[in-house]
């Protein structure tokens, strides 16, 4: 059975040390809802991250 990944939604948002933590619990609580959140230093600029919405 193949799984499709697919992107909902993205943005940039400025770092915080703490955004981590805000993708552990989306994480932990919707996935029954078959989404998954992600967080990825921007390449372009390193003060900023980009925080992307999937659905599994």
């Amino acid at each position: 059975m193949e799984s499709k990944i697919q992107i909902l939604s993205t943005v940039k948002i400025n770092k915080s040390d703490d955004l981590y933590k805000l993708v552990t619990v989306l994480n932990k609580t919707l996935k029954h809802e078959d989404l998954m959140f992600g967080l990825a230093l921007d390449e372009e600029d390193h003060n900023k991250v980009v925080f992307t919405i999937y659905r599994t």
